[in-house]
């Protein structure tokens, strides 16, 4: 194992993935700068390019690498690292196992689940992306992937396989990943109040579908059939300088701010509790913020991890007032984890090409 691949596995545990020795292994003897070898985007927005300064170190940090940009937009990455490392232990393989992966990105995740001992067969829409996978794939010495550039929500027709994993955000669950994948789980981000929580689904193409939430994240969103609104959809994120000025609603109501993943935990409840939970840029607040916007997509109320609530628009009393109910809500059931949640899928969508959305939900 490089020192660079030793670093990645020892910044992966740090950051509190699970890593049985099985999973460390595969990430130490995966070469990742293989699978971005066209370069990927910085933070800054410049192109960084094999060779050039920092390249490598920059690749084996735990980071998702942007691949691939369309009209500015992300289009295809290489996840963050720790986040593939949670998904791929819920996935929970065993040698011998057919995974069917919808995206294919770069690559680097089937490598990683091939090195486990299973056989993958991954789908991209983006034939260029499928390509550019199988090519790297191939440079890194990987086999027991296959390659297909098709229709994710499709997934490999006529084919069986034990477990699925989706690395794009969708807004449901093709019932064919279910009737394909058995026994299962899907892993899969699916949207919830602006975000895409990864769910471990399990259940039928005909029901009963039902989930648990595996951990926050973040991911690009999927086209077509897989992101289509259904009753429980949420708003999409406010675009930043779209929200109307905000004023303090109501007063924070804890000293030390909640962290990153306890407010991850509110933002999951505000979105079971409310249909109007997304979230935006407030001016004056370096992140993006919990918010429950209201039907102008220019008002409503944030949520801070202080507790306050800063509310805007023509019915910020309204919706300052919803916001609040639901931070008191969520401190009397206890701060529940968004891992508390039950979930039940309905199927819902495109009638030509449904899917199945979370619907109902329960805590332990």
């Amino acid at each position: 194992m490089s020192e660079l691949r030793r670093g990645l596995v020892e910044e992966i545990h740090r950051h509190g993935a699970p890593l049985t020795p099985e999973l460390a292994a595969a990430f130490g003897a995966v070469a990742r700068e293989a699978f971005v070898s066209g370069g990927f985007q910085r933070r800054d927005g410049s192109w960084a390019r094999p060779g050039s300064a920092g390249f490598l170190e920059a690749v084996y940090r735990d980071d998702v690498l942007i691949t691939k940009v369309d009209g500015g937009m992300p289009v295809s990455s290489s996840s963050q690292p720790s986040l593939m490392a949670i998904m791929l232990a819920a996935l929970d393989v065993r040698p011998g196992d057919r995974v069917l992966e919808i995206g294919a990105g770069t690559g680097y995740n089937a490598a990683l689940l091939a090195v486990l001992g299973t056989q993958v067969t991954s789908v991209d829409v983006q034939a260029d992306v499928a390509d550019r996978a199988r090519s790297a794939l191939a440079a890194a010495g990987i086999d027991g992937v296959r390659v297909i550039a098709g229709d994710g929500y499709a997934g490999v027709p006529g084919e069986r396989f034990d477990r699925a994993i989706v690395t794009v955000g969708v807004a449901g669950v093709s019932p064919q990943w279910l009737e394909q994948a058995r026994p299962g789980p899907v892993v899969v981000p699916v949207e919830h109040a602006g975000t895409h929580p990864v769910l471990a689904v399990r259940g039928t193409a005909e029901g009963p579908v039902t989930a648990t939430v595996v951990c926050p994240s973040g991911f690009m969103s999927a086209a077509g059939p897989l992101t289509a609104a259904h009753p429980r959809s949420h708003p999409a994120p406010a675009p930043s300088g779209t929200l109307a000025a905000v004023a303090e609603f109501a007063p924070p109501r804890w000293a030390e701010p909640l962290d990153s993943l306890v407010y991850r935990d509110l933002w999951y409840a505000a979105g079971v509790w409310s249909e109007r939970a997304t979230h935006a840029a407030v001016r004056g607040r370096d992140q993006s913020c919990l918010v429950l916007l209201d039907e102008t997509g220019t008002g409503g109320a944030a949520v801070l991890p202080d507790g306050s609530v800063l509310a805007g628009g023509a019915r910020a009393g309204e919706y300052g007032e919803r916001a609040v109910e639901i931070v008191d809500r969520w401190e009397a059931a206890g701060r529940p984890p968004m891992q508390a949640w039950r979930i039940g899928l309905r199927l819902t969508g495109d009638e030509s090409a449904p899917i199945w959305a979370p619907a109902t939900w329960t805590l332990d």
